[in-house]
């Protein structure tokens, strides 16, 4: 049977989903797990095609305070470098009689009084040369640490969605019929409220002998809640019109096809808006199963727990 034929004729197609519609101009999912675009840009140079404002803000931790400490380490051995070649005898301080190593370390540390404007006083530049090199360098280490502090500040205030989504989505029993369903949760003392999703899919189907990329909208039990404090488990009823209406579990193997989840919320402390994104793979789909409860009364029954480990756990179910 034809791929188009599976599709339910009753889902309506998105006429523009942002995506192209040639399937072979595509390489791997739309979306990784962690939301980003699984894109790659061509064409531009390379310094015109990245904001490096964006990319030290989204670098791990671990790599952004290793460009700090490197790029410390390097500059000043730059002018570590310029101050010896200038002469040793221009840094006032600096003995004569000690060794070319002592000497170039005492440059280096110099260099490091200098640009940190710390200057404790027991070497002092001599000459022209040597008193515009460390003016200037003074002039580029207080630039330098207002733009790290600024970008430190900006890490630490950039609203962050603090929400992880389930690995795995499943097809479920629900109610008389079955539902696609995946689930997230906030893994942090955050208060999210008014949370809302879109969800699309995209596969591959055939349609007048021709490959092409098909885009549907999914219909949610509930694509909106007040706030965000438990686990939300998305679910998708497939219904008559529903694309998936006549899929089997063998199209959910063989079929190229990807859901991709969109949500925004709210988030009160920071006071504004914040989204995040993720995307399942139909080979990342289980078919009959259903998700196990992450949320229970405490001991004392005066709180609920949420099992944040348990956001992945399923068990097998027969449809």
């Amino acid at each position: 049977m034809a791929l188009f034929k599976r599709i339910n004729t009753k889902a309506k197609a998105l006429m523009n989903s942002g995506f192209g519609g040639n399937p072979s101009n595509y390489g791997g999912r739309f979306f990784n797990k962690n939301g980003s675009a699984n894109i790659k840009k061509k064409g531009i140079g390379f310094l015109d095609g990245i904001s490096w404002y964006h990319t030290l803000l989204d670098l791990p931790t671990w790599k952004f305070l290793s460009i700090l400490f490197l790029f410390y380490i390097g500059i000043n051995f730059v002018f570590a470098f310029l101050y010896y070649g200038i002469g040793i005898e221009n840094l006032n301080g600096i003995s004569a009689s000690d060794s070319p190593w002592v000497q170039f370390g005492e440059a280096y540390f110099f260099s490091a009084q200098t640009f940190t404007t710390v200057g404790y006083g027991h070497i002092s530049p001599v000459g022209f040369l040597t008193s515009a090199l460390s003016s200037a360098e003074a002039l580029i280490g207080l630039l330098s640490f207002a733009i790290a502090t600024g970008l430190f500040f900006g890490r630490f205030s950039k609203p962050t969605v603090y929400l992880k989504f389930s690995h795995n989505a499943v097809i479920a029993p629900y109610q008389d019929g079955k539902a696609l369903m995946f689930r997230l949760a906030p893994f942090k003392n955050t208060n999210y409220i008014d949370a809302e999703v879109t969800i699309t899919v995209g596969m591959n189907v055939e349609e007048n002998g021709v490959l092409i990329n098909k885009f549907y909208i999914l219909d949610l039990e509930m694509s909106k809640i007040n706030s965000l404090v438990l686990s939300w488990t998305l679910v998708h009823p497939i219904t008559e019109t529903s694309p998936f209406y006549l899929f089997t579990s063998e199209d959910f193997e063989t079929i190229q096809g990807e859901i991709l989840v969109i949500l925004k919320t709210f988030d009160d402390m920071f006071s504004t808006t914040v989204a995040t994104r993720t995307s399942y793979r139909f080979s990342e789909i289980i078919y009959g199963a259903k998700f196990k409860l992450m949320f229970e009364r405490s001991y004392k029954n005066t709180q609920t727990i949420l099992n944040l480990d348990l956001l992945n756990s399923f068990e097998n179910v027969t449809l």
